[in-house]
């Protein structure tokens, strides 16, 4: 058994690759940082492959593909990606669009092509990283939380299609709130609610994938939240957004 994780070199993504080596799965980690690639490959007790790479750039997508198509892939986690506090008009363009590339292109990318391996063999597993961000829209985060949207409604419109044909392939979307990783220190902001433990949300995630839950909220707070999030009109569920964004957002001394 074999699963390829993007984006393992910290976070959600290495807990990922550390519970799936307890269940024993080779595993091929990328990411762009290769001194915590290799720090990871040495901890784990299984056959692990480490591939250096900026996902960012679609060009090397394409090429992470080529280099794993052969692989006979079980599980895909997409995880990659990156956030960004402030207002719409204020912040960078370049790394937007980066971020849309990353958060979106990639995801889609990978996504279709391998899925399309798994559907003629009629097995495997596709798990998307998104967030409870993918149910609402974020004023002062608005390009993250747009991204978001896209990859888990992605998601769920394939694992209908999937359903419907009555696959053995299954695709799931990861919808966590808040976890302890580096996501802060890249998107310049810190948040206001207490953040899950990275381990026990991957664990989680392992778990209901493997019962194929489509969405997989892994705390309770989450799942009451984005309950009651379908009840709130638009304009409310913003002003809410809006508030909790302006509190976790960090002003430059």
């Amino acid at each position: 058994m074999q699963a390829l994780i993007t984006g393992a070199s910290s976070g959600i993504g290495r807990d990922l690759a550390r519970v799936l080596a307890s269940k024993n799965y080779d595993l091929i980690l990328v990411a762009r940082r290769q001194n915590r690639l290799e720090e990871l490959q040495k901890e784990l007790k299984t056959k692990v492959k480490i591939i250096t790479l900026d996902l960012s750039i679609t060009s090397n997508v394409y090429k992470l593909y080529e280099l794993t198509k052969n692989e006979d892939i079980d599980i895909l986690i997409n995880n990659a990606g990156f956030g960004l506090f402030g207002l719409f008009n204020e912040t960078d363009l370049d790394t937007e669009l980066k971020m849309i590339d990353l958060n979106i292109k990639t995801y889609h990318i990978l996504t279709k092509l391998f899925l399309q391996d798994m559907l003629k063999k009629d097995q495997g597993y596709i798990l998307n990283v998104c967030s409870s961000a993918g149910f609402m829209a974020g004023p002062k985060m608005s390009t993250y939380y747009a991204s978001k949207n896209y990859v888990t409604k992605l998601t769920m419109a394939i694992n209908e299609e999937l359903r419907k044909e009555k696959s053995h392939v299954q695709i799931s979307a990861l919808c966590p709130g808040p976890v302890a990783t580096e996501f802060n220190e890249v998107a310049h902001g810190t948040f206001a609610i207490r953040e899950a433990n990275s381990y026990d949300v991957a664990k989680y995630a392992i778990k209901k994938l493997m019962q194929h839950k489509m969405l997989i909220v892994p705390t309770f707070l989450m799942k009451i939240t984005l309950f009651l999030n379908r009840f709130a009109p638009y304009r409310l569920s913003l002003i809410i957004s809006y508030h909790i964004q302006n509190r976790k957002s960090k002003r430059k001394e």
